[in-house]
């Protein structure tokens, strides 16, 4: 018999990095939570697994975000997994560096397919599915506003994402139902770390008047905030969780 009582979290990308930070949160907030991946399964397993041991309920379920069919059938799984969905965190991105130029297209081709694409699918699958008085949190980034040099394309995806937040919170009207972002600054995880020497690594991390960079379990906690019911009267709106980077 299916417990219909818990509330429920779908995490995207949440196998590793912010993403399973974010799922680890929400489970001791006491959702029950689902960790999407998009191709590594184990890791995706051991968040769950990590859940379970503390006391929580969660499952694994891969989708791809940028593709309307299988985000359908994670919306689906989910349902029918728990008889029904809370709040949806669209964690699940791609960056790749690259100059705007005529050879790069292809890099703002997938970061559009991946960033905008997919928080489209899923906000919109979102907004179908969850009942009045659910949330809808995305992830943007606080690097918008510092216009570096082959961070074209990410920006413009990420810029793409928190217009999709204003408008959709008011799409929402009527359901009370908030829509948000949460823009983290730099955050130690293995995707910032990626192809950066330590100088570049020392340099982003001096930008922020408090001289670190943010941890994974900072982010999830502003994501928890908007998903809790303290940020019950926060709609259409962009969380820079950044140390003041930005």
């Amino acid at each position: 018999m299916t417990d219909t009582t818990q509330k429920v979290a779908l995490v995207t990308g949440a196998s590793r990095g912010i993403g399973r930070a974010i799922a680890l949160k929400l489970a001791e907030d006491g959702f029950a939570v689902v960790v999407n991946y998009a191709g590594n399964a184990q890791l995706a397993e051991q968040v769950v697994a990590e859940i379970e041991t503390n006391g929580g309920r969660g499952t694994a379920l891969q989708a791809d975000i940028g593709d309307a069919a299988s985000v359908a059938r994670l919306f689906d799984q989910v349902l029918e997994a728990f008889g029904r969905l809370d709040v949806v965190v669209n964690n699940a991105g791609v960056m790749q560096m690259a100059k705007i130029s005529s050879d790069n297209v292809e890099v703002l081709d997938q970061m559009l397919n991946t960033n905008l694409r997919g928080s489209w699918l899923v906000m919109a699958k979102a907004a179908e599915t969850l009942s009045n008085g659910g949330r809808i949190i995305a992830l943007s980034s606080s690097v918008l506003a510092k216009s570096f040099p082959t961070y074209g394309a990410y920006i413009a995806s990420k810029a793409g994402v928190e217009g999709l937040v204003k408008v959709l919170a008011n799409e929402m009207r009527g359901r009370e139902i908030t829509v948000n972002a949460v823009a983290p600054g730099p955050v130690a995880t293995e995707l910032f770390f990626e192809g950066k020497s330590d100088e570049q690594i020392a340099s982003i991390t001096a930008m922020a008047p408090l001289e670190r960079l943010g941890q994974p379990e900072e982010i999830a906690a502003a994501v928890a905030f908007l998903a809790g019911p303290q940020g019950s009267w926060i709609n259409g709106q962009i969380l820079r969780a950044n140390g003041g980077f930005a």
